[in-house]
């Protein structure tokens, strides 16, 4: 590793450097990461991926934990930031991976020309960057038409966008939801919030504000991360839009008594969104995927699926 203090870089990791910065600073360790990722791609398949980054944060949590049993150990400082590393290269690697899967571009910038651009601006968005809720009607009617449509995603990701939400789901949520208190966590620029709080919803919108690199977030999402908003809002219900893959914030939903449901749209990829770990450890909730709501997340090539965790009921 560099000369530079370990505060400074694990400072600097918290503003979420791109792959090409941290390739720039660290290459050594980027070509590690990619050999581990190309064996486990040649070797095996592309499903054991949430369980390498799993591994990652697993390594990097204990880390953590033996810094802070140690107190300040530099030995072990210096293994924690190379693994919070690795483990933000391993996340980024796989993302860029699925991006050209998704478009066929390897480099480069992404594009939409003028008639694609026009189509999806008008289908998608209210103004700018700020989605609305979409018409399945033309949706079904316009979406087809686009001849590039596997660029829509490559090009909103990087501004804090990782699907669409038709109205027909925004409708199906808030009858779901009903009168129950409700707390959307991770919550990015609260875009889902406000749609359903247009619909009569009980809803606060909150965000830990750890990708302000990358989402403006509005005075209406509530600076908090996600278990100080769990015990200080003791919601009936949470919902969860895209969570990060492997993330250690959703275990506390689980461990909030007041929650009743829990709704996380993510992904049928299991490597790409959520904490399948969590969610197959916790016991105390039920939980399939709910394949109608599933549908009503757009654009369908995502792949997107809606999962809904019951608490279970004690006798």
């Amino acid at each position: 590793m560099k000369n530079e203090s370990l505060e400074k870089v694990m400072k600097w990791l918290q503003s979420k450097p791109s792959l090409d910065d941290l390739d720039a600073q660290y290459p050594e360790l980027l070509e590690m990461v990619r050999r581990e990722l190309a064996d486990i791609v040649t070797n095996g398949t592309a499903s054991e991926l949430p369980a390498y980054l799993n591994r990652m944060s697993q390594s990097e949590r204990l880390l953590e934990r033996k810094l802070q049993a140690s107190r300040g150990d530099k030995k072990i400082a210096a293994a924690l930031v190379q693994q919070a590393i690795r483990t933000r290269m391993a996340h980024l690697a796989i993302k860029q991976h699925l991006i050209s899967e998704a478009t066929g571009i390897e480099k480069g910038k992404v594009r939409f020309n003028l008639l694609n651009g026009y189509l999806a601006q008008k289908l998608l968005f209210a103004d700018a960057l700020v989605r609305k809720p979409v018409s399945l009607f033309w949706f079904r009617l316009v979406w087809p038409l686009l001849w590039q449509k596997r660029l829509l995603m490559p090009l909103v990701q990087p501004e804090g966008i990782y699907c669409f939400y038709s109205g027909q789901l925004i409708k199906e949520l808030a009858v779901l939801i009903g009168a129950k208190s409700c707390l959307e966590i991770a919550a990015g620029d609260g875009t889902l919030t406000r749609f359903l709080a247009d619909r009569g919803v009980k809803i606060r919108a909150t965000d830990d504000y750890s990708w302000k690199h990358d989402i403006k977030y509005p005075e209406s999402v509530i600076r908090q991360d996600a278990h100080e908003a769990l015990r200080e809002h003791a919601p009936e219900v949470v919902i969860c839009s895209w969570p990060p893959a492997g993330n250690a914030f959703e275990q506390q939903v689980f461990k909030t008594g007041s929650v009743q449901l829990y709704i996380v749209i993510g992904s049928r990829h299991r490597f790409a969104a959520g904490n399948w770990d969590d969610y197959n450890n916790q016991s105390v909730f039920d939980f399939e995927e709910d394949e109608k709501l599933s549908h009503l997340v757009l654009p369908p090539e995502l792949d997107a699926a809606v999962y809904v965790f019951r608490r279970k009921q004690t006798i």
